[in-house]
């Protein structure tokens, strides 16, 4: 039997808002938005889901947190800049240039540069 990754469901107040976030913010592409509250989003071969929820435990630190989303860049300092020009905080690191924030639903997310590492 083979399995493989379908796609990411991430369970949000107001998919319609949220998806704001994904697209501005993090890059994603709009698919479908099904039956005006189930939001498809694309960014190269992932796919994620927004779709009505409420995380229900919010952690302070993304070390305290059950799940996260790590999105890659090859330049950190631009990407930081232009997280902190769409008011989005950085909230803290996890290690050497792991930067860590939260969409607006308090999901942790987590940034680095793949190729600055060891």
């Amino acid at each position: 039997m083979i399995m493989r990754l379908g796609h990411i469901e991430i369970f949000v107040n107001e998919p319609l808002r949220s998806k704001e976030f994904y697209i501005n913010i993090l890059g994603f592409e709009l698919i479908e938005i099904q039956h005006e509250k189930f939001v498809w989003l694309k960014q190269r071969e992932s796919v994620i889901l927004l779709r009505p929820g409420r995380n229900h435990i919010i952690h302070k630190t993304y070390q305290e947190t059950d799940i996260a989303f790590v999105m890659y860049t090859d330049n950190i300092e631009n990407a930081l800049a232009d997280l902190k020009s769409s008011n989005i905080e950085i909230k803290g690191s996890d290690g050497d240039g792991c930067y860590t924030f939260t969409d607006p639903d308090g999901n942790w997310i987590q940034l680095v540069d793949p190729s600055s590492k060891s």
